[in-house]
């Protein structure tokens, strides 16, 4: 070999090179990818010192060889020797290339220099790529140049694609046949062809067939596009780096107009794009794609051309005016400009044969991944030549696929649309596409199901609403959702809501003289007013009357965000307003209901003080609902402040909190008189006192104001009754008390807080000495649950036990007295008193709670800690009594809230007490050890009662709203399906409707209040059972509802299932979970009996999730533990006898509706059998047929209401088939599966060892247990099948089919355990055997016959052809089965001898 710095002539790419252009596509950016010059020297020059190189002359020569070699067989061998050549030199070997070469040097230099180097286009390999690698690693051939150049990471593509284009240049044929291979290497073909058949344009689909024959006799052919190899990480970018460069280069040198390469490549492309095989459809399309985006690049610069041309012909015909001949400058420009007109006709061409050719076809194709690829590419084509493609025919294409199922495809659409609107001189060519796609945009952004979707089209929307496209319903419908629960969405249209609020402060202001300070309170107003423009929900709950929970006991959490305060977060970048707390508090503090006038604010004082002395101007006075609304944001805004102030710098957060505290300190106690009478309002102010530092009333010295502050919340804790007050003032209690520095007067406060609730209660009692029957009016019944609501919210931060049984020496009645007595007047039923008795049981029992806590250690008890257990024991039991008599008692009038606060506080107090949980998990005695608790089953019993009332009542409610709901959907349009994206084929099966229309309805305040009472007694039901407090039995009160009321409700499906597991599979009580799974799925089915729920598919989910108590499997779904045999069987065979049952009463009814609808159970015990063995299997299906058989139910064979006990016995049979082994034959010998046996599903083996062994057929008879009818199968007799057995044989089996058939099948039900095949697929052509047990193969056993007398002709055994054997494996096409000819002859295949001597008969298969 002859080094390459030894070559006798430079190489052309070192004389010749010309500057390389960065390479960057519509989806890449320029930067990704550079192969500049001196990147490539520097590699050059490490190869070249790292490898050996390799003689140019003899690689040229080699190239020469391969180049004119058009023999298909020997050309792959010859490039992949080449490729797989140690070749190290590079083809710049002298260093860098000399930018000082003109680039006339190209067409300087002779053309016969150029020949040798016709093939040396596999440019630079260094360590980074090799051949042997790829050829192991994708079994992909390595024998083209082009291919390997793409794989290659370190290539430089633009010496490539130069490289290619002189070889076109002088063989046309070979470079044409190269590059199509490298579009079968890139397909993952290894077939290729050469000259002459890559210009047989009219052969090319016969080449394609044939290389898609070798290519489907791979198992997993590799193609690059899909793979996740790391060898092909950077193939796509590098393929279309290839082609761009490639078409971009050949249009530089006039070779795309001048030769067929582009035909060529479209012939072929165009047809593979329309195959079979995905790999040649998906490489073809992108392929296609990427040529024309570049085809798009060079049109756009021949349109500039052309354009540039026109104008000097336009300026030379001016300048000749005066002289009528035409000068040579003008003729050279007439030239120019036909010549332009030509290259355009023929891009013109070439950019509709690949649309017409590959995109209208693939842009909808089957595979999501091709119909992305197009609409991305569309995009790409939007962007490079607009002029062309920025036209309806083009766009709708766009607007079609928005309402594509798959996420990538309408993200890719997104993102076009994106690219349309950002060219603004095309806008007016796309109104009228706007306004057709305009609402399917607004859907998305609304409700599509993917979050980057609709970010990506509220992008698209801002900058349709830019160019003034959008009317403004439309921009307020963008605008609502601020309020989105999806933080993504409410962060992206934050920029289009920030645009919206500048605008209509600049007209608010127009025309005003304000400064900086107005400017700010002009925006607070704009803010409120759009907020409560867009805030539907307030609206509908203000017109409701929900704005406090407190009714429906619902206890607000005051850390919980609101919808403003979602709303400032999101807003808080774009909007200043929002994150102004300073001029909201500011704007708030000013009197709204004062005369205005235009003085300007900013000549005034600063000070909160002079401002509020300043009468409001019309331009930012707050309306009632305004104002509210701002308070709102103010509260959110501070929240957000202070969080900020928190992840700040160390110095910096306790600068701005100072600063907010110091605001704050000023401004509060106007607040509280300003709101001090609207509980909404007020209850939003007491927000605010937790957020501040109160460690700076003792820095700056301002102890009076604390007090004050103090004040200021007891005035509100004792004044107002509502929730949320009381619950707001409770947590800027709990805030002050946190704080140590301040503890001589936060104690002093605590104090006269407690004394001041003392005497309010006892002022509302009045003195009253019988208490539990006297007469109170309504002022003072609601006083007196005033006062129980604000006991109940401080008792539940605070121990008050020494509060609540201080009785100043008996001189009064203590609290706890006095609201026992009170709670006594549940019995009455008064619906006035409701609150005031919930709240009264909602403080005895944290009195309770509070006082276990300080429960005493038993060991060693002194008399103090004796007595204190027993006034504990006392006070507990007395309580325990009110609340059974409320909850479950059968006496009392009690109302509904009263009954559940009873049922709750009775749950928890046996939780707290209950007897099993004495001790701790290390053996440690606990307190309540000393009164421990049991419920008895009678009243656990009423427990269930309880809760499956109020099951009841939230089912009523939720289906009320769901009938309301579904009436208003229905009068609306009937697009809602595009809205999710969902196919039109949704829309069947109205029974189907009614659940998901529940699910997609907006929840109401009032809805959610009414979730989350019924959860709070769900959830303290199922805490009892995991306690151990309630047995867990009764469990299945929750279990047969599964699926009905809402997702939260499922979700305490998963703690039953654990205490199924604890009780079946570690503490052996099998039994009670054979009995709680029986229960819940009879109750659950009796629903869709009784057509409380329609359809059978809760059920079938509840079946799924029960499954789950009898197995518990580990990683890779191994078996890790499983509950014993015996209770899954007593599952099964209990239900079976139940729905049979069921069945049998509906049949003797003549009832076929019901029946109808219980034959469907079956499909609700099909999960059940994933836990069940062949064993199991066979005995639940032997009394499977023995209920059937007693219940006197036929199975009609072609009726398709019975297909679910088809299908529930088929999976029988395929469980019987699943274990391979040998059994116990009666005779004591061990019996094999003939290799012949069809499948083990449909065979039995010959006794269970587990059995007793059955007496032969003459001594002992069956017992009457008729096989349903629709089992035996007719078919029509094979053709085919051969007749070569002794005719005495054939003789005997057909006149004893009958009875054969009808004994074999009874000894299926009664005895055997079925031989384990792994396949379930019978063999075509292969006999199935019957063990005869030893008889004589010349005389059957006669068998009694069936109570219905002699087997009917319809059921004899027939032949099946080999078809109709696939088709029952497979198990379709039942219809057409037992539809076969029914007077076809009877199964004359002759008996069998087994291997053990003894004979066998062909069984019939078990249909399904």
């Amino acid at each position: 070999m002859t080094d390459v710095e030894g070559s006798p002539a430079p190489r052309r790419s070192q004389r010749e090179r010309k500057q390389v252009k960065p390479f960057a596509t519509g989806s890449q950016s320029p930067n990704k990818r550079k192969r500049g010059e001196g990147e490539e020297d520097q590699a050059d020059a490490q190869d070249l010192g790292d490898a050996e190189a390799e003689s140019d002359v003899e690689e040229d020569a080699e190239g020469v060889e391969d180049a004119d070699d058009d023999e298909p067989e020997t050309r792959p061998t010859k490039r992949k020797g080449k490729a797989t050549a140690p070749r190290k030199a590079k083809v710049k070997s002298k260093g860098p290339p000399p930018p000082k070469k003109p680039r006339t040097a190209k067409n300087a230099a002779p053309k016969p220099q150029k020949a040798p180097k016709l093939t040396k286009r596999r440019v630079k390999a260094n360590g980074d790529f090799d051949a042997e690698k790829l050829v192991n690693e994708t079994k992909i051939s390595s024998d083209n140049p082009l291919f390997n150049a793409v794989m290659n990471p370190s290539a430089a593509l633009q010496s490539t694609a130069e490289d290619f284009l002189d070889s076109l240049s002088q063989s046309p044929g070979a470079a044409q046949a190269e590059l199509i291979n490298f579009i079968l290497r890139a397909c993952g073909c290894n077939d290729s062809v050469d000259a002459d058949e890559v210009l047989d344009y009219d052969g090319v689909v016969d080449s394609l067939d044939n290389f898609t024959e070798g290519l489907k006799q791979e198992n997993s052919p590799i193609y690059p596009l899909t793979s996740k190899l790391s060898i092909f990480k950077r193939f796509r970018a590098s393929l279309s780096e290839l082609i761009s460069r490639l078409i971009l280069s050949a249009a530089e040198v006039g070779a795309l107009y001048t030769t067929d390469m582009v035909t060529t490549l479209q012939t072929w492309v165009v047809a593979m794009s329309s195959s079979q095989i995905r790999a040649f459809r998906h490489t073809a399309t992108a392929v296609a794609l990427e040529v024309e985006t570049a085809l798009c690049q060079v049109a756009a610069a021949v349109e500039k051309e052309a354009e540039i041309v026109g104008r000097q012909r336009e300026g030379e015909r001016k300048r000749r005016a005066a002289n009528k001949a035409q000068s040579v400058r003008e003729k050279d420009l007439d030239g120019k400009a036909a010549e332009v007109r030509k290259r355009r006709s023929a891009l013109a061409e070439y950019l509709k044969e690949i649309v017409d050719g590959v995109f209208v076809h693939r842009y909808r194709d089957l595979d999501p991944h091709i119909r992305a690829e197009c609409v991305r590419a569309m995009g790409h084509w939007f962007t490079h030549y607009p002029a062309h493609f920025l036209d309806a025919s083009y766009l709708r294409y766009v607007g079609w696929v928005l309402s594509d199922s798959a996420t990538p495809v309408r993200l890719e659409a997104v993102r076009a649309l994106s690219s349309v609107y950002a060219q603004a001189e095309y806008i007016s060519g796309i109104t009228n596409f706007t306004a057709r796609f305009k609402p399917r945009l607004l859907e998305m952004a609304a409700r599509d199901t993917e979050l980057a979707v609709r970010t990506a089209v509220l992008g698209v929307l801002g900058a349709i609403d830019q160019h003034g496209l959008l009317e403004d319903e439309e921009r307020e419908q963008m605008c609502q959702l601020v309020f989105d629960g999806e933080a993504r969405v409410r962060k992206a249209v934050a920029g289009f809501v920030g645009g919206v609020w500048n605008e209509l402060v600049e007209e608010r202001i127009a025309g005003r003289k304000v400064g900086r300070k107005g400017k700010e309170l002009a925006g607070a107003k704009v803010l409120a007013m759009l907020l409560v423009r867009w805030d539907h929900e307030r609206v509908d709950s203000e017109e409701d009357g929900s704005q406090d929970g407190t009714q429906r006991g619902v206890v607000l959490n005051t850390d919980i965000k609101g919808r403003m305060a979602l709303a400032v977060e999101a807003l808080w970048d774009e909007v200043d307003a929002a994150s102004g707390w300073e001029g909201l508090l500011e704007m708030l503090l000013l009197d709204h209901s004062a005369g205005g006038s235009d003085e300007d604010l900013d000549g005034g004082d600063d000070s909160i003080a002079t401002s509020a002395r300043n009468t409001v101007d019309e331009a930012w006075r707050l309306t009632e609902t305004e104002e509210s609304v701002l308070l709102e944001v103010l509260v959110a805004s501070l929240r957000r402040a202070r969080a900020l102030a928190g992840s700040a710098k160390k110095g910096e957060d306790e600068t701005l909190l100072s600063d907010l505290t110091r605001a704050l300190i000023k401004g509060l106690p106007r607040l509280f008189i300003k709101y001090q009478t609207d509980a909404n309002r007020i209850a939003n102010v007491l927000l605010i006192p937790p957020l501040m530092n109160t460690e700076l009333y003792l820095e700056m010295r301002m102890m009076t104001a604390y007090a004050s502050l103090w004040d200021d919340i007891t005035k509100q804790f004792l004044s107002h009754s509502a929730q949320s007050v009381l619950t707001s003032a409770v947590a800027c209690i709990t805030h002050l008390l946190s704080c140590p520095s301040l503890s001589n007067t936060n104690s002093t406060k605590v104090l006269e807080l407690e004394d001041e609730l003392a005497a309010q209660l006892r002022d509302a009692v009045g003195g009253r000495e019988e208490i539990e029957v006297a007469g109170f009016n309504e002022d003072e019944v609601l006083a007196l649950g005033a006062v129980c609501a604000r006991v109940c919210a401080l008792i539940g931060t605070r121990d008050m036990c020494g509060w609540m049984e201080e009785s100043e020496g008996g001189k009064q009645s203590c609290v706890w007295d006095i609201v026992s007595a009170l709670v006594e007047r549940g019995r009455l039923g008064y619906r006035g008193e409701e609150r005031m008795i919930e709240q009264g049981l909602q403080v005895l029992g944290l009195h309770i709670m509070w006082k276990t806590r300080n429960l005493p250690d038993t060991k060693d008890p002194t008399p103090e800690d004796e007595k204190y257990i027993e006034t504990l024991r006392e006070q507990r039991d007395s309580l325990l009594e009110k609340l059974l008599e409320y909850a479950v008692g059968t006496q009392s009038n009690t109302a509904e809230a009263v009954k559940r606060a009873a049922f709750q506080s009775l749950m928890t107090l046996h939780i707290l007490f209950c007897a099993e949980r004495t001790t701790t998990a290390d053996g440690r005695v606990l307190p309540t050890a000393a009164l421990p608790l049991e419920l008895v089953d009678e009243v656990q019993y009423r427990c269930a009662g309880f809760i499956q009332a109020a099951i009841e009542q939230y089912a009523e409610v939720l289906e009320e709203g769901s009938t309301h709901e579904g009436e208003e959907q229905q009068s609306e349009s009937g697009e809602s399906s595009a809205e999710e994206n969902v196919p039109a084929k949704s829309k069947k099966g109205k029974a189907k409707a009614k659940s998901p229309v529940v699910k997609e309805q907006p929840l109401t305040r009032s809805r959610l209040e009414q979730e989350y009472v019924f959860m709070g007694t769900i959830s303290t039901f199922l805490r009892a059972i995991r306690a151990g407090a309630v047995h867990v039995r009764h469990s299945a009160v929750l279990l047969a509802h599964y699926g009905r009321l809402g997702p939260a409700f499922d979700l305490c499906t998963r703690i039953i299932i654990d205490s199924l597991r604890e009780e079946g599979m570690y503490r052996e009580n099998g039994d009670i979970v054979v009995e709680i799974v029986t229960q819940a799925l009879k109750e659950s089915f009796t629903l869709v009996l009784d057509s409380i729920v329609r359809g059978e598919e809760r059920a079938v989910a509840l079946t799924k999730q029960l499954g789950q108590s009898f197995i518990i499997r580990g990683a890779q779904l191994s078996v890790i533990r499983r509950l014993d045999s015996q209770y899954i069987v007593q599952t099964h065979t209990n239900l079976l006898t139940w729905i049979v049952k069921l069945i049998g009463i509906y049949e003797a009814a003549k009832n076929k509706k019901a029946r109808k609808t219980a034959i469907l159970f079956f499909k609700v015990l099909q999960p059940l059998l994933a836990a069940v063995d062949s064993r199991d299997a066979l005995k639940i299906k032997a009394h499977m047929d023995q209920v059937v058989a007693q219940a006197k139910i036929e199975v009609p064979p072609s009726s398709k209401i019975w297909e679910p006990l088809r299908a529930y016995e088929k999976k029988l049979s395929s469980i019987m088939a699943k274990d391979k082994g040998t059994f116990s034959l009666p005779g004591g010998a061990k019996g094999k599966k003939a290799k012949g046996a069809k499948s083990a599903a449909m065979v039995t083996s010959d006794e269970s060892e587990s059995e007793p062994e059955p007496q032969p057929a003459e001594e002992e008879p069956l017992a009457p247990k008729p096989r349903p009818k629709p089992r035996p199968l007719r078919r029509p007799p094979p053709p085919t099948v051969p007749q070569s057995e002794p005719e005495a044989s054939d003789q005997e089996a057909v006149e004893h089919s009958e009875e054969e058939a009808e004994k074999t099948e009874a000894e299926a039900d009664a005895e055997p355990e079925a031989e384990p095949e792994d396949e379930q697929a019978t063999p075509k052509n292969r006999p199935r055997s019957r063990a005869t047990y030893g008889k004589s193969p010349t005389k059957t056993p006669s068998v009694p016959n069936v109570s219905n007398g002699v087997t009917p002709k319809s059921t004899r055994k027939r032949r099946r052809t080999a078809e109709d054997e696939e088709d029952e494996d497979a198990g379709e096409k039942n219809e057409a089965e037992v539809n076969g000819d029914a007077n076809a002859s009877v199964d004359e295949t002759p008996q069998q001898e087994s291997p053990s001597g003894e004979f066998v008969f062909r069984r019939k298969r078990a249909r399904h």
